[in-house]
């Protein structure tokens, strides 16, 4: 057969496509097209770390090895305005809940419950877990690691089990020697711990083990990984220790600004802002008495950071060995600022065992003459160093200046965050559980709703639907954020106004240059204390610790 001449093939290339249109509208007058699968919901992981500083890990400007979060950083979105509540308890519940932590009755902390609706210490029934509004969607849910939500009683009414988690391993309290941790349970059951023992290590090996069985049940889950690492004691195994051993010979000083100038270079931080001045507390690194100790206390910690990063290098593997990489949303965040707690030899606790597993006495507090890091140790690294860790940066843990709620967030979702996207957007840890809700498709209802919104615009770029300022108390401590404008005080103290926009780091107040702005934001502050179940803190002090909850039947 000849070919056709040229001018005839576009006529039989259309008369094709004709027939093959008449021969498709045909079949489908007789026989309806299969409908597409629907899209397989999103697993949803989110790790928490406890007492990390905003300038910890490698993608925030740190020099700590943390090669397995700069990856989720380098594929994921990094949040530079993100925020907690200044404190473990408070943020717990918040990011469990996605109401201000007052309005879950851990206003404060979960071992000095008081008679007010807002200061319990304990989760209440107005809100809802996470796991217990994904539950219902058909996720599994699965929690390793620190709880502390909830005081230490004979009742287990607060327990992860009984507030919508399928599975558990951790501790119920916060602090604990990481090598024999008090309040460890799997499930509601006291859990043993093998020879050679790391909580680090067992909280990443636990999340490993739930990953592996949901992901053979062939359903979505959510995982909860809560980390105590780099909460103190200082411990960690000596061979992570080793691997820093002299990298902070010159000090918290220099180490600021090395930080400083990396968080400038990967666009953390604009170079518009100051950094923050040396807390007068801490001594200049040249005038630092006992360099060898305190420079073991940031190897120490450091290695706890390093140790975190591992762990989560597991929990990505084993989203890749089984299969689930692709559609799984992974955030990572700190639950407060770095923490300038220095232990004293007087100090005690549940959580401070008085020997170790083998009979040792524990050499609690700061003594510069014990260096840390070993399971006989109980030491924390310090105001210098905690400084160093919020570069750029002021104040601590505890407080609402940015550096006790600054965090790192990484957001990483395959084909749902744009690879490498930095966005500074402010955010709150409120705003979790919206984004659970928002990616899982599953129904919020509780008895308050939810405070935050949904992070997942901000994932490619787009603006976030805030319609209300971020708001923020601890212990007296209170702020107020709309927009580019931040009102801050200290307890006690009066309210300082920033710009954010121009000086994050907060070392121009511009309360007396704009009073009434400074004003408004005030009132406004005031309308969502009341509303929050906020005390004034003088108030919470004075008053008589409450009961605690009735044992279990």
């Amino acid at each position: 057969m000849f070919p056709p001449h040229p001018e005839v093939k576009p006529i039989l290339i259309r008369l094709g496509a004709f027939m093959d249109r008449r021969r498709f509208l045909a079949a489908a007058s007789v026989a309806p097209l299969a409908a597409a699968p629907a899209p397989a919901k999103p697993n949803i992981v989110v790790i928490l770390v406890d007492d990390m500083g905003f300038s910890d890990i490698g993608s925030y400007g740190g020099e700590i090895s943390t090669p397995n979060l700069d990856a989720l950083a380098r594929g994921g979105v990094r949040f530079t305005q993100f925020c907690n509540t200044a404190r473990c308890c408070p943020t717990r519940s918040s990011l469990l809940t996605g109401l201000y932590p007052h309005q879950t009755g851990v206003g404060h902390m979960v071992d000095n419950p008081k008679p007010f609706p807002g200061y319990r210490g304990d989760l209440n029934r107005n809100c809802r877990t996470i796991a217990e509004v994904l539950k219902p969607a058909g996720y599994q849910t699965m929690m390793a690691g620190k709880w502390h939500v909830t005081p230490l009683t004979g009742s287990q009414h607060n327990w992860p089990l009984q507030r919508g988690f399928d599975k558990y391993y951790g501790t119920i309290h916060g602090a604990g020697n990481f090598f024999n941790p008090v309040t460890l349970v799997r499930g509601n059951a006291p859990a043993d711990r093998e020879p050679g023992y790391y909580y680090t290590d067992a909280t990443a090996a636990a999340s490993v083990s739930y990953l592996e069985e949901a992901a053979a049940a062939k359903a979505p889950f959510f995982l909860y990984t809560a980390f105590t690492a780099p909460h103190w004691p200082m411990h960690a195994p000596p061979e992570d220790i080793e691997r820093y051993r002299g990298r902070y010979s010159t000090g918290w000083d220099v180490l600021r600004e090395e930080r400083h100038r990396r968080q400038i270079e990967l666009g953390i931080v604009d170079r518009r802002w100051p950094l923050a001045g040396r807390d007068p507390q801490a001594p200049r690194w040249r005038d630092a008495p006992h360099k060898d100790w305190q420079q073991r206390r940031m190897e120490v910690y450091a290695a706890m950071v390093d140790r975190m990063d591992q762990g989560v290098g597991r929990i990505m593997e084993a989203l890749r060995r089984t299969g689930q990489e692709q559609n799984t949303l992974v955030l990572f965040l700190s639950d407060n600022g770095g923490c300038a707690e220095e232990l004293g030899r007087k100090a005690g606790g549940p959580h401070i065992p008085k020997v170790t597993r083998d009979g040792r006495p524990v050499r609690i507090g700061n003594d510069p003459s014990v260096m840390p890091g070993a399971e006989d140790t109980f030491q924390s690294y310090g105001l210098p160093w905690a400084m160093a860790s919020n570069t750029p940066f002021r104040s601590y843990k505890h407080w609402v200046h940015e550096g006790g709620i600054a965090t790192p967030l990484i957001a990483w979702w395959p084909g749902h965050t744009r690879p490498g996207l930095i966005t500074h957007q402010p955010g709150h840890v409120i705003d979790i559980m919206a984004t659970c809700v928002d990616v899982s498709g599953a129904a919020y209802s509780a008895p308050v709703p939810m405070e935050g919104v949904s992070l997942r615009a901000a994932f490619t770029g787009r603006r976030l639907n805030r319609r209300d300022a971020l708001y923020f108390e601890h212990e007296g401590n209170r702020a107020v954020r709309e927009g580019r404008w931040k009102l801050v005080s200290r307890f006690g103290e009066e309210w300082e106004l920033y710009d954010l926009e121009t000086g994050r780091t907060e070392t121009d107040n511009l309360a007396r240059r704009h009073p009434d702005r400074a004003a408004r934001l005030a009132a406004r502050y005031e309308t969502w204390a009341r509303r929050a179940n906020v005390e004034p803190w003088d108030k919470v002090l004075a008053a008589p610790r409450a009961p605690s909850p009735a044992p279990s039947a």
